[in-house]
């Protein structure tokens, strides 16, 4: 079945009985029990600051971490993408007098640098997560390089990135993908996930470490351990193909399309003498109008 674009010129409803328009906030979510794939990267995480041993590695994700080793300086040059490394911990005392904690890294090239925490070093001690600016933790790299590579999973998103987290050609989803490496990411997405699918297409997805909830990409909202396929049997061939591409056409479902394009931001619903009508509209302008639960125009 091939898709075709209908214009949505002079579509007016006559006699409809229109309710108020329905948005994400206004639909109630049942919570589900954790799945495995939402607590499959949950041992990933920052290591605590009580567990650091000296020559732990970072990798600084932008140049404007000079700004947090103020007591120390920067050398000259660019540290994106350099690895530095814990080297210790003492404390000092505050112009205002108080206690705090000076923590010293070293540069590739062995000069020092310090990191100086407003805490005394017995509270840091306690502390679960203790985050440096604009670096990452490569123990969570490592942790997550044993889980992730030369495995094969399904993949959730059609939001395939390149290596500089940049959006590349329209990807597909629900389809198979062997992932090749990982290595850091960037500031906001920790993790990089370089991957293959079947037909030989490569490409880069970003997520965050740890269980499902903890960020809002987690390893469970971009891949699954099995085939997306098996849970949707009743859905025909063509249609899915559609859902994979990440398109539609005309006489999809409700569900069919949500799937394809993931949920509107916003729904407004009525009905006429002749049929119940539902309209989607995406935040990317894409619009979607459904008679009697399959969808009749659209805007894509």
């Amino acid at each position: 079945m091939t898709a075709s674009l209908l214009p949505l010129q002079g579509c007016f409803f006559t006699g409809v009985e229109s309710t108020p328009r329905i948005t994400g906030k206004d639909v109630k979510r049942e919570v589900p029990p954790p799945t495995a794939e939402d607590t499959y990267m949950a041992s990933v995480a920052d290591t605590p600051f009580a567990k650091w041993e000296p020559g732990k590695t970072f990798m600084v994700t932008d140049d404007r971490i000079e700004r947090i080793f103020g007591a120390s300086g920067t050398p000259a040059g660019s540290l994106k993408g350099s690895l530095i490394r814990y080297r210790g911990t003492e404390e000092a005392t505050s112009v205002t007098g108080g206690t705090v904690s000076d923590v010293t890294f070293t540069t590739p090239a062995g000069l020092p640098l310090t990191y100086r925490i407003n805490k005394p070093l017995e509270r840091l001690m306690t502390d679960s997560v203790t985050e440096v600016p604009f670096t990452i933790q490569m123990s969570v790299i490592d942790g997550a390089r044993r889980l992730l590579e030369g495995k094969e999973f399904y993949i959730l998103t059609s939001l395939w990135r390149n290596d500089d987290d940049e959006p590349i050609w329209k990807g597909r989803k629900f389809i198979p993908v062997r992932i090749d490496s990982v290595s850091p990411g960037n500031a906001l997405f920790p993790i990089k996930v370089a991957f293959t699918d079947h037909d030989g297409h490569s490409a880069r997805v970003f997520i965050h470490p740890g269980a499902k909830g903890e960020a809002p990409r987690t390893f469970s909202r971009v891949f699954s351990f099995s085939d997306p396929r098996l849970r949707y049997p009743h859905i025909p061939p063509e249609h899915w193909q559609m859902i994979i591409d990440g398109r539609v056409t005309e006489g999809m479902t409700l569900e069919e399309c949500r799937l394809s394009l993931g949920s509107p931001k916003e729904i407004d619903r009525g009905a006429t003498n002749s049929y119940l009508r539902e309209a989607w509209l995406y935040e990317n302008g894409v619009y979607l109008l459904f008679e009697d639960g399959l969808l009749k125009r659209y805007r894509h």
